[in-house]
């Protein structure tokens, strides 16, 4: 099956959710559907009317929001005096659990994309009880391997490009924790040089998303201040290891391991390597493991993967 056809939300709004955010959010769909949410990669990476398209508008009430500091929401992380220490990942969970309240449901699908899948686990393993089942794709799970990986490891992989990205750093922060020096480039006095942080930031994150056929730079052809907003955030949460203890989401599948989950991998996905899911799903009774052959970090199929996994878990939670 294809992905859905572009809708519009029948209602939308600002959510106050304290600390002086406000997070956006809308809805789309069927009012009588099954609800499902949709968690956003990034950090800081938002939602876009696209995502409304992998969910059937006639099976699902679907409700999307965007993530603290970015997109519709306010104030955008992006500008010189925002204050970052009210946005972490435990902030993110409290925001999707005033937000369920706010539009009156009492238990949702769970769907993400990228670190919105390690926000989506977190979530379901904090709040089991409010989750019917999950649909994730491009899976993570926010362990310090993983960020090493993305801004260190992979220079093995594409040399000249993260030379290229760690020359902008001080010699002194090169051997160290990468997101954390550019966290401290993107919040210097030295307008010039945050953009060019952010711009840097960016060209990196393309290159190591790049490895599947047919992929299109996406990142690094934004306008700048997604780009900023989205750098900030990211390494502002990997470099505080996602605001989780190490190995977390891992270390605690026994208290979801009875909600049904459907996770879909892309074989090229050189960002995020297969083990991950592997781990999880092996962790997880309740899984199902989706690897697509022709995918990268999103990209080739996936996106009609994904959206038939969603469709699929319709079908599950309706004949359990």
């Amino acid at each position: 099956m294809s992905m859905f056809p572009l809708i519009e939300p029948y209602d939308s709004g600002l959510l106050d959710v304290g600390d002086g955010h406000a997070v956006y959010w809308e809805v789309a769909g069927t009012p009588d559907g099954l609800p499902a949410i949709w968690l956003h990669g990034g950090p800081g990476a938002p939602a876009s009317p696209d995502s409304r398209r992998n969910f059937d508008p006639t099976r699902y009430r679907i409700v999307i929001f965007d993530q603290r500091g970015c997109g519709r929401s306010r104030p955008l992380a992006s500008d010189a005096g925002a204050d970052l220490n009210t946005n972490t990942t435990a902030h993110l969970v409290a925001d999707i659990e005033r937000l369920r309240l706010h539009l009156d449901i009492d238990r949702w699908v769970v769907v993400g994309g990228s670190w919105g899948v390690t926000l989506a686990l977190v979530y379901a393993q904090r709040h089991p009880d409010r989750v019917l089942g999950m649909v994730m794709a491009a899976v993570t799970s926010g362990r310090r391997r993983e960020t090493q990986w993305i801004t260190r490891d992979m220079g093995r992989v594409f040399p000249r490009q993260w030379d290229h990205f760690v020359e902008l750093l001080p010699e002194s922060d090169r051997d160290g924790d990468l997101a954390a020096a550019y966290a401290r480039l993107l919040a210097s006095s030295d307008e010039t040089l945050r953009e060019e942080a952010a711009r840097r930031w960016c060209e990196w994150e393309d290159t190591h998303m790049s490895f599947a056929p047919g992929y299109q730079p996406h990142l690094s052809v934004r306008e700048l201040s997604w780009q900023m907003t989205f750098a900030r955030l990211v390494t502002h949460y990997w470099s505080h290891g996602c605001f989780l203890a190490d190995n977390e989401v891992l270390a605690n599948m026994a208290k979801i391991a009875h909600i049904p989950s459907l996770l879909i991998h892309g074989l090229y996905d050189i960002s995020g390597p297969l083990d991950t899911a592997w781990m999880l799903h092996k962790a997880w009774p309740a899984s199902r493991l989706i690897v697509v052959d022709d995918a990268g970090h999103f990209g080739g199929s996936m996106g009609e993967k994904f959206a038939a996994a969603i469709d699929e878990m319709v079908n599950q939670l309706s004949s359990a």
